[in-house]
């Protein structure tokens, strides 16, 4: 596929193409850990990050004191997960503060999802566990690849897989237990589709398969609540619109000329991609002939350096790229403008999130940055976040009940552990 230049694009200048897309196409780095560096304390820091106004000056070294760690044994798994509470000194009024953290020996830990008061993490030991309350709740584990992506929709969790599925699984509130109820494409949709000789797309030579499956990584995920449907990236350069009623996939859009890595549905119909191509488009729902379909409206961004993660918050859309840099776009009067860009880490971005005015960047240096949009779409940096010894590959985030600005942060990352953080607008 040929990139389309039909449309204007509304991008910075080009940047050099650091080869961390890489990265995403081919193989996870592998970290080697000390049992020293493993058990690492983990700090609040005010490293100089610079944004495209200012550093806040209430940002400052936070301490935290160890209690007694105890170890809680899986009952799904062999290998335990170790997890250590630690709590900031009484009556301190730090911004943020580390909750705990999880450290594991299966595997990386690459995706994270939460619903309400239940954590769900994925890792390349192919198994979903669920946490309720630092206690282990419920698990699951398919026969597939590692788990790349996890959403939630009511009752329903969907994960992505690195042999191309979209696995779904239920929650049963009565007997408190999670069980698979199928997959994306189902299998009866997948004969069907496979019946007809029109169905089928070319992948590699001499090599057909039917449109209706992704034949490379499922990297990406991201639900449409407004109009019921789940959006699907993959490195095999498409994403796909499934309708949540009855797992019919609606349409699959050729995007990009690399790897897919980033997918948001957002307002207005509004879809966002971000690819390995270093371009960012966006794409809106609309109806041609009897059909609808996505059509792409903007480049928004088209640069060597890989576009990594993607998110949007009150009409604000972020670009995290492997440059270490955060690109950001604002929407006004039915057009995107181009609002600057973001600096603040040394490595490329890995992971966005949203928390309230907030907006978080996990990074392969292996820090959090926590950035809060000011009065004229500048950004200052809150805190910094450390003590990972290895990329932050995911994030996640939960509301606190009772506080309106409070919210619980989780970072998963390729040391193995997810440490847990309360965050303060």
């Amino acid at each position: 596929m040929t990139k389309n230049n039909t449309n204007t694009p509304l991008f910075p200048a080009n940047n050099r193409r650091t080869k961390l897309k890489d990265l995403f196409h081919t193989s996870e780095p592998t970290i080697s850990l000390t049992s020293d560096q493993q058990h690492q304390d983990t700090t609040t820091t005010s490293h100089p990050r610079h944004s495209n106004v200012s550093i806040s000056p209430n940002s400052s070294p936070v301490s935290y004191h160890l209690m007694s760690p105890f170890t809680q044994m899986s009952p799904l798994s062999k290998s335990p997960w170790n997890f250590s509470i630690l709590n900031s000194p009484v009556g301190h009024s730090s911004t943020t503060r580390l909750i705990g953290s999880l450290i594991r020996e299966e595997g990386h830990v690459y995706s994270l999802a939460s619903s309400g008061n239940l954590l769900y993490t994925g890792s390349d030991s192919r198994n979903i566990r669920v946490w309720k309350n630092f206690t282990e709740f419920s698990g699951f584990k398919s026969t597939s690849g590692l788990v790349k992506a996890i959403v939630v929709s009511d009752e329903k969790i969907f994960s992505g897989h690195q042999d191309g599925k979209i696995r779904v699984w239920k929650y049963s509130t009565s007997k408190k237990t999670h069980k698979r109820i199928g997959s994306l494409p189902t299998t009866r949709d997948f004969i069907i589709t496979s019946m007809n000789p029109n169905n089928y797309v070319q992948i590699r030579r001499h090599r057909n398969i039917p449109w209706i499956k992704h034949y490379d990584v499922v990297s990406c995920l991201s639900i449409d609540e407004k109009h019921h449907l789940l959006y699907s990236g993959s490195w095999d350069k498409t994403f796909k619109v499934w309708r949540l009623s009855d797992s019919k996939c609606l349409e699959s859009v050729n995007a990009h000329d690399d790897a897919v890595n980033s997918v948001i549905a957002a307002f207005d119909g509004f879809v966002f991609s971000g690819s390995a191509d270093g371009t960012m488009k966006v794409w809106r729902r609309e109806l041609v002939g009897k059909e609808t379909k996505h059509m792409m409206v903007y480049v928004l961004l088209n640069q060597e350096a890989a576009v990594t993660s993607v998110v949007v918050n009150d009409g604000v859309v972020y670009a995290g790229c492997s440059d270490g840099l955060l690109n950001f776009w604002e929407w006004r009067k039915y057009t995107m403008v181009y609002g600057g860009v973001i600096r603040g880490h040394k490595q490329a971005v890995l992971c966005l999130a949203v928390a309230g005015k907030l907006v978080l960047s996990g990074s392969a240096d292996k820090s959090i940055c926590v950035w809060r949009r000011e009065a004229g779409g500048f950004h200052s940096c809150l805190s910094v976040l450390t003590g990972h010894n290895g990329p932050v590959k995911c994030l996640a985030v939960q509301k606190n009940d009772g506080d309106d600005g409070e919210w619980v942060v989780y970072s998963g990352s390729l040391d193995k552990s997810v440490k847990l953080w309360r965050l303060t607008e």
